[in-house]
């Protein structure tokens, strides 16, 4: 499973006037790198917190009260604001519900597209470098290590001349992307004149084809005059003529004369062919030139880096696995703040070294161990020491409250609640930690056996192909552009040059969720969070909106987080379903197991108040409203709303009981004790028509 995403025990409560207001409940999931995961539940049941939470946006009064968000080696709860601000919006991107919230009303769309991928341009140069020269020293440490003594010399110079080989490389690389862009722009700004001439709008094709002319220059290097000669000749012969038609029309016409226009269209075709290319290898192409075995040469010694490298962390690995009995025994007992600290430190220089530095795909769980431990340890005494003085100010309100009563005072204001915790959960935290941990590494040790060097070499030195790259990709406004109406395109806005022009108020409510859904994939992100996003459309527009989703989740291999209250709306997009409810998840499993197997009183509430065109039974409200958050229920939140309520229901909150490797559920329905309650009949018809009609899919 490649998990891209965990949040692991995330608490989030918000600070009131009448009370601390518990909004997300020790929640866990794990979202995997090209599926999609759907947060569905009531208002109020705490998804929308959940998400803001995982792209660090929650409210002022927020306080988070525990857990981790794991993101490529970073706990995002703990992380600053200017790391955040690298991940935000570039490697999650995040559509609201209303999508005026999201788009500035006096700025043009195209500008708000374009905006971030301008910004992000030097930001994401500069990154790729420090990546790619922190990647080839760690390499080459490891390889010196396995070489073993007299290596030194033999080691530098491989890696030094891959280096300059790289250097080379990216120097084609940029020569080549110049071309690209230069040709991708040139289509674009054809594509503008052809269409602001077909719509008789002021343009000078004259001194636009003169223009063009000239870029033209831009486009050609040595590989593609040598590729292309004969079509880049054709092509210049084919803007002459343009030109010189554009200029018998003396630009009278602000039509453009069809044979400049044939003439346009044919150098665009070969602009496009030159843009669409297979990009080289370019570090093979120098890697040949200057010497054909030196990457078999190179590749040996770095297969021998990287099995040292892997070994070296697999015995830290087993130390640590060694020590982490001792170390939850430790925090099951009575200890300091500073005896805690102290272990934390200890275990965390062992864990740092037990991490191989050359795994390209980050083990989070390592990386973020020491701040998560830390955090915890610090919340278990400061939340304890909170604890005290909530006692006391409770204590002192009530009696100031009853002393007034007792006088005969009409007293209006109310004692604000305890906001206490428990030191269970809190110590829970701390072990929480330690066991993924252990879980993570046990599960690392006994795959190791699988492990392919040589793959995972080739794997390093395609990595550092692509960083190498990445330190010349730059973005132009003109590039910006035509990446922005290519989105606007992607996304079924029509006549996206016209519009790229426009202000969001001159779009419907359907027209500015795309250009919002442009926005969020300007960046090209890992990650998109959708917030209820067709909640304000109508049913039709719903409908376009969430086949887009689909199609660009599967063209992007997009990680989608899908949010709504309507569980009929991700039907046919989710991949696996957390139905939501008073800020804990009651039900967890894939869209099958949700379905066709409900098992939680309130999924089977949220399916029977489902409409659908052949349910013919009337369908389920459900009774009475969510619980106060501020005052937590002490058992099932969903009791009071529940008939088939038991008295443990009242009492005691339900552990989330497994019922196969994919799904589980919290309900004490699940217990052996527990009587044997059917399945509501609207719900049984209807997973029996969906079975007839071929709807679940093969196991």
């Amino acid at each position: 499973m490649d998990k891209i995403l965990e949040v692991k025990n995330l608490r989030v409560a918000f600070r009131t006037t009448n009370g601390t207001l518990k909004a997300v409940r020790n929640i866990s999931f794990d979202l995997e790198r090209g599926k999609t995961l759907a947060i569905v539940g009531e208002s109020g049941s705490g998804k929308s917190v959940t998400s803001k939470a995982v792209i660090g946006i929650l409210a002022g009064n927020s306080i988070v009260e525990g857990g981790e968000i794991l993101y490529d080696g970073k706990d995002l709860l703990r992380i600053s604001e200017d790391e955040m601000h690298k991940i935000r919006g570039d490697k999650i991107s995040m559509i609201f519900q209303d999508p005026l919230s999201s788009l500035n009303p006096i700025v043009k769309i195209g500008k708000q597209i374009t905006e971030a991928m301008l910004l992000k341009s030097k930001t994401n140069r500069s990154e790729a470098k420090k990546v790619y020269k922190q990647t080839l020293a760690e390499l080459k440490r490891n390889m010196i290590a396995a070489e073993g003594a007299g290596s030194e010399a033999k080691v530098n110079a491989l890696c030094k001349q891959l280096d300059e080989i790289c250097v080379e490389a990216t120097k084609l690389e940029k020569d080549y992307t110049d071309s690209v862009n230069a040709a991708n722009e040139l289509v674009g700004d054809m594509d503008e004149l052809i269409f602001l001439a077909g719509k008789k709008q002021n343009c000078d094709p004259v001194a636009s084809v003169k223009d063009y002319q000239k870029r033209m220059t831009q486009v050609k290097n040595d590989r593609l005059t040598a590729a292309y000669a004969q079509e880049l000749t054709e092509a210049d012969a084919a803007l002459a003529t343009a030109l010189e038609v554009a200029v018998q029309a003396k630009g009278a016409e602000l039509k453009l004369p069809e044979n400049a226009v044939e003439n346009l269209r044919k150098v665009q075709s070969l602009l496009k062919e030159i843009a669409e290319q297979q990009k080289p290898d370019f570090v093979e192409e120098v890697s040949q030139q200057k010497d054909p075995y030196f990457m078999n040469e190179f590749m040996e010694s770095a297969t021998k880096g990287v099995e040292y490298s892997f070994n070296r962390a697999l015995a830290k690995k087993k130390d640590v696995l060694a020590e982490l009995p001792a170390l939850r025994t430790f925090f099951e007992g009575d200890f300091t703040r500073a005896e805690a600290q102290k272990r934390c430190k200890e275990i965390s220089s062992t864990i740092r070294e037990s991490i191989d530095r050359l795994e390209i795909i980050k083990d989070s769980a390592a990386y973020a161990f020491e701040s998560s431990l830390s955090d915890a340890i610090d919340r278990f005494f400061s939340y304890q020491a909170n604890n005290v003085k909530e006692e006391k100010r409770f204590a002192r309100q009530t009696k100031k409250r009853e002393a007034l009563v007792a006088r005969g005072k009409h007293v209006e204001w109310k004692v604000v609640p305890k906001n206490v915790y428990s030191v269970d959960m809190l110590r829970g935290n701390i072990l929480t930690v330690v066991d993924r941990l252990n879980e993570r590494y046990t599960a690392a040790v006994e795959a190791a056996s699988q492990m392919d060097f040589q793959q995972r070499a080739a794997g390093i030195v395609t990595y550092l192909k692509q960083r190498g790259a990445e330190t010349v990709h730059y973005i132009t406004p003109g590039m910006a552009r035509e990446k922005a109406i290519k989105l606007m395109e992607e996304v079924g806005i029509h006549e996206p040059r016209t519009r790229f022009y426009q202000y969001p108020f001159e779009f419907s409510g359907g027209m500015r969720q795309r250009i919002v859904i442009a926005i969020a994939l300007a960046a090209n992100p890992d990650i998109l969070i959708c917030d209820e996003p067709t909640t304000a459309l109508d049913v039709t527009i719903q409908a376009q909106i969430l086949e887009l989703i689909n199609k660009l989740k599967a063209e992007r291999n997009l990680s989608v987080i899908f949010i709504t209250h309507d569980l009929g709306v991700v039907a046919n997009m989710a991949d696996d379903i957390a139905v939501m409810y008073a800020g804990k998840i009651v039900e967890y499993g894939t869209a099958d197991d949700i379905f066709y197997d409900p098992r939680h009183p309130y999924t089977w509430a949220l399916l029977s108040s489902m409409p659908d065109l052949e349910t013919t039974e009337k369908l389920d409200a459900i009774p009475g409203t969510p619980p106060n958050m501020i005052y937590p229920p002490v058992g099932d939140a969903f009791a009071d709303r529940n008939k088939y309520a038991m008295k443990i229901d009242f009492e005691q909150q339900p552990p989330m009981f497994k019922i196969s490797e994919t799904h589980s559920a919290a309900t004490w329905l699940l217990h052996p004790d527990a009587p044997k309650v059917e399945l509501p009949a609207i719900i049984t018809n209807r997973i029996a028509r969906m079975k007839k009609a071929g709807g679940e899919q093969d196991a």
